[in-house]
């Protein structure tokens, strides 16, 4: 996959790179990164139409010569596996978010729009991320809904999947295959989805938590490609020696970089990615995107060269980029100026040889795109007091066990008697918002720590239905309304008080507003959550989670509680 360029762009490539005539840009007195060898060679970097188009050559001449007084020049980064709409931005506020912290592209799975919304939300996220100093290449979705155990906005079929890849020819891959049950049981319709993108050609993304043995064998049967859910090393050296391309993952809810990081070699650094899936406003401007997993990862040990080529020239080779990733003729001049390869502060980035950013300020406005038709009402129960009134008053329950920092839950017992303000458990409830199917399921959830109040967030991943987690029903179904009211997003509630609101109207998941905007009115709900009792890291990261039931091992959707690991229906009661 390569960017269309003009005959006359090509030909004076060639000119400027034989010394005819002068460049556009000339970088000089700089450490130039070749990912390609894993060297640091001190030439100048010279660049016309957008490319470079010499490295160290006959260029002597630009009509603009930038002295890197010896900094580091790298190309951009590229993230191989994110979700736009967990920052909590449209994709103009998450460019205005990333951009200044080196990143230049990403291959982004849009299936949270796409469960709230169907194929016209990826049609919107493509109308967005036009014109933006920042190439967002959005994968077409493969699990909407993830599972036939929950209600999401929409459902694409093996059918609907083909029609949106022959629509969109220049998708990187079918998005991460998350059910992977119905790939090793051999489902029909599952394995339809998947053969559809093959016989296109294009790549297939996957999804396979704690897969080892002849389950991973069966799923990687059917040509699944890639994996982000390992947790321990061992896991990712086993899937690396099953052949798969292994992304570490360094998000804001899940966080695996140090426990992968120290096992990497030499011999399996050419299948390896940094990836963030998940992360929120806050943290993005706080400390960083990539740059920020790159200094983790140099902290806990690795070399600083194979941590660059992680987030360049990988990702490109993963996805057929074959312009992107290193800094040599004929590549997109998608540049990053780096203080030095232990802290990887970023002080200028160039898009297409445009200077888009100098230390952490975006040099370019972004104007927001029209989103009529993504403006998703919330459509709660008439009867949700009542509903959300019927937790058993005693008896053993199963429950939710969180984690700071994972995606993953145990499946725990508890008591139902136990479950209040100040207790080990809280109430847990995920309510249909789409279809005004009146489901509500119910649960309980150990690990948040309410001292009071309650949490309701439309973002639960992946048919973000209304997810809410309180010290009592009383609460919750106000936090129910107050996101309702919003028309989508996120709150805190307690005593009848709205302690803290960020509302999210594009489908129920992403502001419209600018990154430090949000990221503002993300801080004051984790204020208010604490204030609550919770310690979590990430509150309503790990709140959008406890729904996906396709991460081990119990979850919660509209229709009830999930064994994951068996992947059917628990009752509540134990």
């Amino acid at each position: 996959m390569i960017v269309k360029e003009s005959i006359e762009s090509l030909a004076r490539r060639i000119r400027v790179a034989r010394g005819l005539e002068p460049a556009d840009l000339l970088f000089v007195n700089g450490r130039v990164v070749s990912t390609f060898t894993t060297e640091i060679l001190e030439m100048p970097v010279a660049v016309a139409e957008g490319r470079v188009v010499s490295l160290g050559g006959a260029v002597k001449e630009a009509r603009e010569v930038v002295d890197l007084r010896g900094a580091y020049l790298a190309p951009a980064f590229t993230d191989p596996h994110i979700h736009v709409e967990s920052s909590m931005l449209t994709p103009e506020g998450f460019a205005e978010a990333v951009v200044p912290h080196g990143t230049g592209a990403t291959v982004s799975d849009p299936h949270e729009i796409v469960n709230v919304l169907g194929i016209e939300g990826l049609a919107y996220m493509r109308r967005a991320a036009q014109d933006l100093p920042l190439d967002i290449f959005f994968t077409v979705p493969s699990c909407v809904p993830a599972t036939h155990m929950e209600t999401a906005g929409a459902e694409l079929d093996a059918g609907a999947i083909a029609k949106a890849l022959d629509a969109y020819p220049d998708s990187p891959a079918l998005s991460e295959m998350m059910n992977f049950p119905g790939v090793i049981y051999g489902v029909p319709e599952v394995l339809a989805k998947v053969g559809a993108a093959r016989e296109r050609g294009f790549a297939v993304d996957g999804h396979s938590p704690g897969l080892t043995g002849s389950d991973l064998e069966a799923y990687l049967n059917a040509g699944i490609l890639t994996d982000h859910e390992c947790l321990t090393a061992e896991e990712a050296r086993y899937k690396l020696r099953s052949g798969m391309w292994v992304l570490m993952r360094e998000g804001s809810a899940a966080k695996n970089l140090r426990d992968l990081i120290p096992d990497v070699t030499q011999g399996d650094a050419h299948r390896l990615c940094i990836a963030s899936d998940d992360r929120h406003p806050d943290d993005l401007l706080r400390e960083g995107h990539l740059d920020n997993a790159l200094r983790i990862a140099v902290a806990a040990g690795l070399d600083p060269l194979l941590a660059l080529r992680f987030v360049t020239l990988n990702p490109a080779t993963l996805y057929g980029f074959r312009d992107r990733g290193g800094i040599a003729p004929s590549y997109l001049a998608d540049l990053v100026v780096l203080s030095d390869l232990e802290r990887f502060e970023v002080l200028s980035v160039y898009h297409r040889g445009a200077h888009v950013a100098e230390r952490g300020e975006l040099l370019v406005d972004l104007p927001r795109k029209d989103t009529r038709g993504t403006l998703s009402s919330v459509r709660l129960p008439a009867d949700l007091d009542t509903k959300l009134s019927s937790y058993p008053a005693s008896g053993s329950v199963r429950v939710i066990g969180v984690e700071p920092a994972q995606i993953s839950t145990r499946h725990e017992f508890g008591e139902a008697g136990e479950a209040g303000p100040g207790k080990a458990l809280q109430f847990a409830a995920v309510v249909e918002r789409h279809r005004q199917t009146g489901n509500v399921g119910l649960g309980y959830v150990e690990g948040f720590g309410l001292e009071g109040g309650a949490l309701a967030s439309t973002v639960s991943h992946d048919s973000h239905n209304c997810v809410l987690v309180g010290t009592s029903p009383r609460e919750m179904a106000h936090a129910a309304r107050v996101v309702a009211e919003m028309g989508g997003g996120q709150v805190v509630v307690r005593e009848g008080k709205v302690l803290a609101a960020l509302p999210l109207p594009v489908a129920g998941l992403m502001s419209t507003g600018r990154a430090a905007e949000v990221a503002e009115g993300l801080e004051k709900l984790h204020a208010a959550v604490r204030a609550c009792g919770c310690k979590l890291p990430a509150p309503f990261m790990t709140l959008a989670f406890i729904a996906l039931p396709v991460i081990p091992a119990l979850k919660l959707t509209d229709l009830g509680l999930v064994d994951v690991n068996e992947f059917k229906l628990v009752p509540l009661l134990a």
